[in-house]
């Protein structure tokens, strides 16, 4: 069991991190739930039947909880390092090789959330069944985003 679950961890925090980072996380608020989730995800490994799907669940339900709770924007001062960020002064760095952040942050929750799923490799259908929305709800916001992302970046390119 610890084995299969080094592997999955070794193979997924990363990704989780840059998953809540697309849906709008600080970086050093992205390491902490990330952490925190596959924590969860150790304790009933032997229980889950889709662990990929069942991290980026509980992660993203822990992010609109702190979302919610903080009532202000996430972006502070990174705290100190952490195994995931490993020199937090790197991170303006980091986010400026992620084009796409300016975007993301650009766009309504729902379609931000849909749209960080999609770049985590699900389908529509596996997004709507893991947020427990209709198909058609998560076909709308994603193409909504899309669309969004794509007047943002010609905004962009016209200004430069």
């Amino acid at each position: 069991m610890d084995e299969e679950f080094s592997a999955f961890y070794r193979s997924t925090i990363r990704q989780l991190a840059a998953f809540l980072i697309n849906q709008g996380a600080a970086v050093h608020v992205a390491a902490d739930i990330a952490q925190d989730t596959m924590a969860k995800a150790y304790r009933c490994w032997t229980t889950l039947h889709k662990p990929r799907a069942w991290v980026h669940t509980v992660a993203s339900r822990a992010l609109i909880r702190t979302i919610v709770a903080a009532n202000e924007d996430l972006v502070e001062q990174v705290p100190e390092p952490t195994s995931l960020l490993s020199c937090p002064d790197a991170i303006a760095e980091w986010e400026s090789r992620y084009d796409m952040l300016p975007v993301l942050q650009s766009l309504p929750s729902r379609q931000r959330q849909v749209l960080a799923w999609t770049f985590a490799g699900y389908k529509p259908s596996d997004i709507a069944e893991e947020l427990g929305l209709p198909s058609e709800t998560v076909r709308a916001s994603l193409v909504k985003a899309r669309r969004a992302a794509a007047d943002y970046l010609k905004k962009r390119e016209a200004q430069q």
